[in-house]
């Protein structure tokens, strides 16, 4: 009881705030509205179960005149239950594409919020898959909450029809007394309402105890769909190296395991929707004749004609179907559970992850002056383990700084550090006023066009054509001008080396205050790197730049050189060679 009443309260936070926020308007406008169609709906039902009297007392008395009549009329309660039904679907989709468009808005900002989603990548392995939580776990709870509160089979549609046929079935079907022998009888009125209502619990409980393994069933099932899908994903972005290592039996061994996962728990799901399925199938097939069966003494008796027997079989029909609300929706509400889990422990995780950001942290990084210093800083992996101690060192506004030393000792987390995003460790950071640009080794270029891309992330920037054009041609790439207006998938359609003389000309378009390259010229033969590393120092701007790199001919291009073997071989204060 007290897991049901948490997913309840997860549920609630997760759907509260809409319905407070700027969309308040629509999304109470368009309940309201829905409300109302059920409304309608419920009462349509009503009508068209005394029209199952009318109609066939007609019939049982040979009257055509009446029987004519009630079928026009039964032409009127059909259309407007058509039209009921129909609005009440279309208002409702309005209102759940309203609804899943303001999370999806809500849930982005805030992945992207204290850059959450990266400190997911490098923490957490709890929250899996948080692009599939935003694409498809929002729209399956959108989907799903409106579906059992105001859909058409909905908890509302269920109430209204519980109020309205309890109240018909209690008046029609009448009392029953059962003889007990020397103890007298027993006073049963409206006893089909009893009935209906021991029928109804009866079902679902027996509902719920078989389909209760539904719930984590389901949560699994969408990790492991999310899990194959991803791996499929990273199949798509790194074709031209799995090709060139010919590792396409090594990829499907990873797709044939992933989707092991998926078949074996479906095979689960399978056999345990199996099983309902034979008791809810089991259930609905009684619940046709039962009626039938409990109503059919008072017909005998003659004190029912045929008509009130239909009448009576119908409510009594009515009552039960949404008084199973629970039986008939099960599948769903353990999906909707299931989703409800995997939202909630996002919606926590990222929460918690901003919280963490915002509050002080042990690397203090500031902005002030012209240059950058690091003062006592300490880094360690996510697991707590040291990685980089006493890392004391500074660099005036207009000078370049080379970092080097043996892979492992931390020379990208370093610059992770200074960027902000490395939370791990403790120390102080000042930065330089204005603009920083970061050039890993594997450039970044968003989906869009070529000159969103060159610009990125300054896509806000009113850069000439001709100027984006000449700094293409002194980077090297001159063929690349006739397409800056082309959409394409550029992080595969350029090879490494052409994607790091775009990163060279983005920091020439952008011409930021400071440059931080790791292992940003790597792919580029050294007449090249020469030549882009030339035009850096000589910018008019006179950046400040932090590089890593490995090559020996790195270091002309550089005032100082930061050596990490020193720390590396002697876990000791870092020295600066001149």
């Amino acid at each position: 009881m007290q897991e049901k009443r948490g997913i309840w309260r997860e549920a609630w936070r997760l759907a509260g705030p809409y319905w407070s926020s700027e969309d308040k308007r629509w999304a109470w406008g368009l309940l309201a509205a829905v409300v109302v169609l059920n409304l309608l709906a419920v009462a349509i039902i009503v009508l068209l179960n005394k029209w199952r009297k009318d109609i066939f007392d007609a019939l049982q008395h040979y009257d055509k005149p009446e029987f004519l009549y009630q079928l026009g009329v039964y032409a009127v309660l059909s259309a407007l239950s058509i039209a009921f039904v129909v609005y009440q679907t279309y208002l409702a989709q309005m209102l759940q594409i309203r609804w899943r468009r303001w999370l999806t808005r809500r849930y982005l900002n805030a992945w992207l919020d204290e850059r959450a989603y990266y400190r997911l990548q490098v923490s957490d392995t709890g929250t899996d898959n948080p692009d599939q939580r935003i694409a498809d776990d929002l729209n399956l709870f959108t989907k799903y909450s409106l579906a059992l509160t105001i859909g058409t089979t909905g908890f509302l549609n269920a109430g209204l029809t519980v109020v309205s046929f309890l109240a018909i079935l209690w008046v029609i079907s009448g009392p029953m007394t059962i003889p007990l022998g020397s103890l007298g009888s027993l006073y049963i009125p409206g006893y089909m309402v009893w009935i209906a209502l021991v029928y109804a619990v009866g079902g679902t409980w027996l509902t719920f105890r078989i389909g209760r393994p539904l719930v984590r069933l389901n949560f699994d099932q969408q990790r492991f769909e999310a899990d194959f899908r991803f791996s499929l994903v990273r199949l798509r972005e790194n074709t031209e190296s799995v090709a060139l290592y010919r590792g396409e039996s090594r990829e499907l061994g990873t797709f044939t395991d992933r989707f092991t996962f998926v078949v074996g728990n479906f095979w689960s799901i399978m056999k345990r929707i199996k099983v309902l399925g034979w008791y809810t199938r089991t259930y609905d097939q009684i619940a046709v004749i039962f009626p039938f069966v409990v109503a059919a003494p008072m017909y005998f008796s003659k004190s029912m004609e045929i008509g009130g027997l239909m009448q009576t079989a119908g409510a009594f029909y009515e009552l039960q179907l949404a008084l199973s609300y629970l039986v008939k929706n099960y599948i769903d509400i353990a999906e909707w559970q299931s989703v409800v889990q995997r939202l909630s422990g996002f919606d926590r995780r990222v929460r918690d992850i901003a919280a963490a950001a915002r509050a002080p942290q042990q690397i203090q990084v500031r902005t002030a002056g012209g240059g950058v210093e690091v003062e006592d800083l300490e880094l360690d992996l996510p697991d707590g383990a040291a990685l980089l101690r006493n890392v004391s060192f500074s660099v005036q506004g207009g000078e370049a700084l080379l970092i080097s030393g043996p892979t492992g000792t931390g020379k990208s987390t370093l610059l992770r550090a200074i960027a902000g995003i490395w939370p791990y460790g403790r120390g102080r950071i000042r930065l330089p006023e204005g603009t920083c640009l970061f050039l890993p080794q594997r450039p970044y270029l968003p989906l869009g066009t070529l000159r969103h891309a060159v610009l990125y992330p300054r896509e806000d920037l009113a850069v000439p054509t001709a100027k984006i054009a000449a700094v293409l041609r002194e980077v090297g790439t001159p063929e690349l001008i006739d397409e800056l207006d082309s959409a394409q998938n550029w992080s595969h359609r350029l090879s490494l080396g052409e994607q790091q003389r775009l990163a060279f000309a983005r920091v020439l378009l952008i011409q930021p205050t400071i440059v931080f390259l790791d292992e940003a010229s790597s792919a580029l033969d050294e007449a090249c790197e020469s030549l882009l590393y030339r035009m850096l120092r000589a910018a008019p701007w006179h950046p400040t730049i932090v590089s890593i790199g490995h090559r020996s001919t790195l270091r002309a291009f550089h005032d100082r050189v930061l050596d990490l073997d020193a720390m590396y071989k002697r876990r000791a204060n870092l020295t600066v060679v001149t």
